[in-house]
């Protein structure tokens, strides 16, 4: 059980974010920001009206032409919704079950064939390949140049810089990031888009040709999924990785349980450890908040920010041991907001964590797997997202192919 460097209580958590807990749940930042750590309060505020997306790069998103269509991500309102409710039907559980499992498994197979046959391999390249197929597949990204991994890694880099024109270095990302683009553009999504063209496919890019979408569109929102499918998913199954390496009854429970006993462990590491840490919203309107402590008054124009870690551990909404993993609590709570909340909320969330369970259920029958080596844990600050590193995983030789 590892202790969180700032909790007074036992904590679980192998991805600390370093901040003391939250005395308050609102508060204000110096820079005006509202803050909110409550459970309730976060997911009213995600679920009612009065706010717009703000943060995840939206001020690079507001920079383009208004007659460009913004990706889903950064859109509310009755657009939004109109657009959220056409493609639901890509992401229900059914569809999820009957045409994307299979390939899943598939997919699963071939990269723990890899592991087998070198006797090691970092689980963030095994589970990056799973992510990557199974939502090249949602989407229709399946007709690109082969590397699409190194493109997205380049793209995804662990650190970022901040681009812009008023410095060498921020010049630098602004080149950087349009070349890599222009890279993700010219390799994957162009030959999509003209593969679509050409046949109708039942897949994201299908849709977007039939709403009149540009390219530059299209690769706006395929590039939204690769961030919100592939990457985060890949952090995720790299995390519940960990915690099962590392403790043995939850381990032992996992591999005992049925498909849904296990998806209860993976909600429950979820709640505990969101991939994104932070959310951020715009008022557009005057908000009220019903805080503990007396009404908060949000005006139009101010921003609030969601720390999905600390409502997550809202001991009120969660119960008690809120930094412990008990998987028995997923039947009420789920994976708490790690998925976020109303309109916006991740639309692809059964099919992040059924392809994490069919990775690390088969991972985790190979006889004698291992960790091997200290993970790393990195932040990418503007969300609060962890990003696991350096967890090798590897097997005995006589488990080897």
């Amino acid at each position: 059980m590892v202790q969180g460097g700032h909790d007074a209580e036992d904590s679980a958590r192998k991805a600390d974010r370093g901040r003391a807990r939250p005395v308050c749940p609102v508060g204000r930042a110096a820079d005006g920001t509202w803050q909110v750590h409550d459970y309730a309060l976060a997911r009213a505020l995600l679920r009612g009206p009065g706010t717009v997306q703000a943060g995840l790069g939206i001020e690079t998103v507001e920079k383009l032409p208004p007659r460009v269509r913004r990706p889903v991500l950064y859109r509310d309102g009755p657009e939004h919704r109109e657009h959220r409710r056409q493609t639901a039907r890509f992401f229900t559980p059914r569809r999820v079950d009957e045409h994307y499992r299979d390939l899943m498994v598939r997919i699963a197979d071939e990269q723990l064939g890899i592991l087998c046959a070198a006797g090691e391999a970092q689980l963030s390249d095994l589970a990056f390949e799973l992510a990557i197929g199974v939502v090249s597949e949602v989407v229709g990204l399946r007709y690109g140049r082969p590397g699409i991994r190194r493109r997205l890694e380049r793209f995804f880099p662990e650190e970022f810089g901040e681009p812009g024109l008023t410095s060498v270095r921020g010049v630098h990302w602004m080149v950087r990031q349009n070349i890599n683009w222009l890279r993700i553009h010219l390799a994957d999504v162009r030959p999509a888009i003209r593969a679509h063209r050409r046949r109708e496919h039942d897949d994201l890019i299908s849709h977007l040709i039939a709403e009149g979408c540009s390219n530059a569109e299209i690769l706006g929102e395929c590039l939204t999924f690769a961030a919100a499918g592939m990457v985060t998913t890949r952090e995720f199954i790299c995390l519940a990785a960990w915690h099962l390496f590392t403790d043995a009854e939850l381990l032992d429970r996992y591999r005992l349980a049925d498909e849904t006993g296990r998806l209860a462990v993976l909600r429950e590491l979820l709640r505990l450890e969101p991939v994104i840490g932070r959310l951020r919203r715009r008022a557009t309107e005057t908000v009220e908040l019903s805080s503990p402590d007396g009404p908060v008054t949000v005006c139009p124009g101010e921003y609030v920010e969601l720390f999905l870690d600390d409502a997550n551990a809202d001991r009120e909404a969660v119960g008690d041991n809120p930094l412990l993993v008990r998987p028995d609590r997923a039947a009420e709570v789920g994976a708490g907001l790690s998925f976020g909340d109303g309109p916006h909320r991740c639309p692809g969330a059964h099919i992040a964590l059924l392809e994490t369970d069919v990775f690390l259920s088969r991972l985790f029958a190979l006889d004698g797997v291992r960790m091997s080596g200290d993970p790393r844990v990195a932040f990418q600050e503007a969300i609060g997202g962890y990003e696991i590193r350096g967890l090798t995983v590897a097997l005995p030789r006589a488990g080897r192919r």
